[in-house]
């Protein structure tokens, strides 16, 4: 990761909310030499003991899971709102421009569940997404779908043993070229630039 100290969040309650913020995440891990990834949502716990534990599903006989078998060492990849800044926003211009982002790094051990714990995976992320009073919600799937479903993917946990984070937010820029960049990112108005503005703003 980009490792300097003033990219970094310290606050680990602001940490684990952005991971429950960003639930859709990138798998990463290798086999045999060969690097593998998968993009998928994952529910991020604390657990009664105080354990950070990721939880999900895949389809089963894909190369990540076969590969995830053989080697259960994984990096899990948070992303969060990201956007360019150019450097005629600063109070010195005469450097280089950049990107401020927000992402986080969990390494980990993956373990998949049995039959069980493949059908709470999915009660998990239908109930979360879809509620429970809609036509496709969870309740309403018919057992013999359920079952079939549940033999075509795996459920997994991955028990988190290092979480790092870069929550690259100009920090190091003055407060006057900070604040403008903050005006020019709103001025700008997509999505991930008010994103990043905010996030800014929380920190001026």
């Amino acid at each position: 990761m980009y490792k300097f100290p003033y990219f970094k969040e310290d606050d680990e309650k602001k940490v684990i909310a952005f991971m429950q913020l960003n639930p859709f995440v990138i798998i990463t891990g290798s086999a045999e030499g060969l690097p593998v990834a998968t993009h998928i949502p994952v529910d991020t716990r604390i657990e009664a003991d105080g354990k950070l534990t990721l939880h999900g599903h895949m389809m089963r006989k894909t190369d990540h899971h076969l590969a995830f078998e053989k080697n259960n060492e994984v990096l899990v990849i948070y992303n969060g709102p990201h956007c360019y800044v150019s450097a005629s926003w600063y109070q010195d211009p005469h450097s280089g421009s950049t990107w401020n982002y927000m992402t986080v790094h969990a390494r980990g051990r993956i373990f998949f569940t049995d039959a069980e714990g493949t059908y709470q995976a999915v009660k998990w992320i239908t109930d979360r997404y879809e509620g429970t009073e809609t036509a496709a919600a969870f309740k309403n799937l018919s057992d013999d779908y359920v079952s079939m479903m549940v033999k075509a993917i795996v459920g997994f946990r991955i028990e988190v043993v290092q979480v790092e984070n870069v929550f690259k937010l100009s920090q190091n820029k003055d407060e006057a070229s900070r604040k403008n960049i903050i005006h020019k990112l709103t001025e700008r108005g997509d999505g991930h630039s008010r994103s990043i503005a905010e996030e800014m703003s929380k920190r001026i």
